[in-house]
């Protein structure tokens, strides 16, 4: 597993707004586009209100994306995540996250992650305050701040999160990483780098496009210049 995904600048595009019926193909060409991390949102109808897929669609792509030196980032947007754990890591999940919103026992929760042999993750809904992972810091592997609300792909960008995620860069240790997911796109794409996130979620601004892999390479493109400004 390539650890270094999880700290450096990395699209992840979410394959929920990818043409299932030739997904094979959809991942490929972002991953030519340089893509390293692919999104799965995993939703259940009962925390959000959607259903989407299982651990059988992890399982179709796995092999596709480790092989192009990738990651499989599985979001998991459900109801006691807890029970479904082992099979998305068994699917060939490398990075599974859960909504502290669903935990009773969160600490739980991402020991069992890691020990399916997964990165832990914990995400946060725009509304939930920062303090809910203030002492799980130390537990995870990365953190996920929501733009929007969780359950349907092509929503509008809350951009009064931001100041959410800058306090939460400072909060979290620098080998944790930390995500953005919702409303990504090449207009909001530059306030989301600014709050020194570095993982970056993007549904209908990828695989929506007419050409997914030009638009990943747009996408691309911005972190690097902003890598560059940085260093």
């Amino acid at each position: 597993m390539n650890d270094d995904l999880l700290v450096t600048y990395q699209l992840a595009p979410s394959i929920l707004s990818a043409n299932f019926s030739r997904l094979e193909e959809e991942v490929g060409k972002v991953m030519a586009a340089g893509v390293r991390v692919i999104h799965v949102d995993v939703m259940d109808g009962h925390f959000v209100p959607n259903i989407t897929i299982g651990p059988v669609v992890v399982d179709w792509i796995r092999d596709q994306v480790h092989e192009g030196g990738g990651v499989l980032d599985v979001h998991l947007m459900i109801d006691g995540p807890e029970r479904y754990i082992d099979a998305f890591a068994a699917a060939g999940s490398d990075w599974i996250n859960v909504h502290a919103e669903t935990c009773k026992h969160l600490n739980a929760v991402l020991a069992q992650i890691r020990a399916a042999g997964c990165r832990a993750g914990v995400t946060l809904n725009p509304a939930t305050p920062l303090a809910t992972i203030q002492e799980v810091t130390g537990d995870i592997d990365f953190a996920l701040m929501m733009t929007v609300n969780p359950g349907f792909s092509g929503q509008q960008f809350i951009a009064s999160v931001l100041p959410k995620i800058r306090r939460a860069r400072m909060l979290l240790p620098d080998t944790v990483g930390l995500e953005v997911d919702g409303g990504v796109a090449t207009g909001t794409i530059e306030a989301a780098l600014d709050t020194g996130a570095n993982l970056f979620v993007a549904g209908s601004a990828v695989f929506g496009a007419p050409d997914p892999a030009a638009a990943a390479r747009e996408l691309i493109e911005a972190m690097r210049k902003r890598k560059e400004f940085a260093d």
